[in-house]
């Protein structure tokens, strides 16, 4: 049994067709080509172009959303840079490991998510309190 694969080959067409490959001199299995052109025959240098541009989109998409949040989370836009500018690298260590740990497992996001549900609750509770007291030194 020179062809263990299985009965039929990736071009569809079956191994017991009665054609024994004499004809051709081979009895290997020929991939169908697939319809996505490659940049080069190494499947490994393929991926790694392939990892460099989804990290690539994947970077710029973030950097903008994060620019867009907090525009609108701020009144002047100097505030807004120098919200994204000021993180430390406990920070940045802070959001990698939270992010990570989010798209690990289903407890990982439940966890953070969590986390973040009760990080608003809070910060609008505060918000609630100085709202309050600005109102009541108003009113003295």
């Amino acid at each position: 049994m020179a062809d263990s694969v299985s009965d039929t080959d990736y071009t569809g067409n079956s191994g017991n067709s009665g054609d024994t490959g004499a004809s051709s001199g081979s009895n290997a299995v020929t991939k169908q080509s697939s319809h996505l052109p490659l940049p080069t025959d190494n499947p490994g240098t393929n991926l790694l172009i392939a990892d460099i541009v989804v990290r690539g989109a994947s970077t710029l998409f973030r950097q903008t959303v994060e620019k867009r949040v907090a525009k609108a989370s701020v009144e002047q836009e100097e505030d807004a840079q120098e919200l994204l500018d000021g993180r430390t690298l406990i920070t940045t260590l802070g959001l990698y490991g939270a992010s990570r740990l989010a798209t690990r497992s289903v407890p990982g996001l439940l966890m953070v998510t969590g986390g973040l549900l009760a990080k608003t609750l809070y910060d609008r509770g505060k918000a609630r309190q100085r709202r309050i007291a600005r109102e009541d030194s108003e009113v003295s």
